[in-house]
């Protein structure tokens, strides 16, 4: 890979020289602007608004627009001369922890690679340093003509720079939450990380650009002078609308697990967990209310709980008999000793009655 600068990583009094390369690049599909009549390159001519003559690239210098709109010359010695103790070199500042830095702040990637035998060595060092730390290393560069913040880290054997914005250059995002307040039930949050967890993970390698694929197809049937690919019917518009927020996700997860492999039957006891996490959040709803709200075995205890007004006569009954016995089971011991009193003297009173009955039995035996 071809380098796009070379100079050194001050670390502390250790110099590493080392060379910059590009760790990403575009596939996008580029376009030229043609003439559609008859298919003519169309170029851009710089121009000198004052004479209107065509200038050469050799000839064009940069200046600063002041406010009133007047024109500032800058020359290349002017920035040279400017005190930039970063021009060459990617100085470490700090050494800090990965999540300090926010992904917002987050540009272009690099490659640093060791510049020569000599640098190998202390390389490696910094390379390992900030594996053991499990750290990030802050650091000032400087590169087309500006000075910029970057953050190196490994990846795999080699150190990677990533070039950040200044921290003052992320703006704040006003006025980009919703403005109305939202609430969120737990049902709905139950149902949202069944579907994370039913989409799961991905190889990031399996993902690819799928409109460039389809340019480059239209673009080689063209070029063999074939008609351009018929294009997929266009999925129908979701802006807009107002959807049943639970539907929408049951049927994502639904439509997730089909799309696995997996049998979708969860689904209905997500929607079980939904109603209960909802019967929960609502405590006045009667027990009618929640049986029928669910299918198969709840729909049958509804139908026990919607019985004729005679089943209700029957409960009462049964719940008046148990208040009586609960109340004799209440009385007082003194109560108990006199009922067992007459129940024994009752007892004694039928034995004689029967013995007077019996005897004039066996005599006519």
């Amino acid at each position: 890979m071809r380098s796009i600068w070379n100079g050194a990583i001050s670390f502390g009094l250790v110099s590493i020289p080392i060379k910059l390369v590009n760790a990403t690049e575009s596939r996008s599909v580029s376009f030229r602007q043609i003439h559609t009549e008859d298919g003519g390159r169309i170029r851009y001519k710089k121009v000198c608004e004052l004479d209107g003559e065509e200038v050469a690239t050799a000839d064009i210098g940069k200046a600063y627009e002041d406010a009133d709109g007047s024109m500032i010359p800058i020359t290349d010695e002017d920035l040279a001369s400017l005190p930039l103790p970063t021009a060459k070199t990617i100085e470490i500042v700090a050494f800090v922890a990965a999540d300090e830095i926010d992904p917002l702040q987050m540009d272009a990637a690099y490659y640093l690679s060791a510049n020569g035998v000599p640098a190998a060595k202390p390389y490696t060092l910094l390379r390992e340093a900030l594996k053991r730390s499990d750290r990030v290393a802050v650091a000032k560069y400087a590169l087309r003509g500006r000075e910029r913040l970057g953050m190196l880290r490994v990846v795999g054997d080699v150190i990677a720079m990533h070039g950040l914005l200044w921290p003052d250059e992320v703006r704040e995002p006003e006025g980009v939450a919703p403005e109305a307040p939202v609430s969120v039930r737990e049902a709905e949050l139950d149902l949202a990380d069944a579907l994370m967890a039913t989409l799961g993970e991905v190889d990031l390698d399996s993902l690819h650009d799928d409109y460039r694929e389809a340019v480059e197809e239209m673009i080689a049937a063209k070029a063999e002078g074939g008609e351009a690919v018929v294009p997929a019917a266009p999925a129908e518009e979701g802006g807009g609308r107002v959807i049943d927020l639970m539907a929408a996700l049951e049927s994502s997860v639904r439509a997730a697990k089909e799309a696995r492999g997996e049998e979708p039957a969860s689904v209905t006891e997500l929607a079980g967990r939904k109603r209960a996490a909802a019967s929960r959040s609502t405590p006045k709803e009667t027990g009618a209310k929640k049986s029928t709200a669910t299918g198969g075995r709840a729909g049958a205890a509804a139908k026990k709980t919607t019985q004729p007004k005679k089943t209700t006569a029957r409960t009462g009954s049964a719940a008046k008999r148990t208040a009586t016995k609960s109340t004799a089971t209440k009385s007082t011991a003194t109560t108990k000793s006199t009922s067992t009193t007459k129940s024994t003297a009752k007892k004694a009173t039928a034995k004689k009655a029967t013995t007077k009955k019996a005897t004039p039995r066996k005599r006519s035996a």
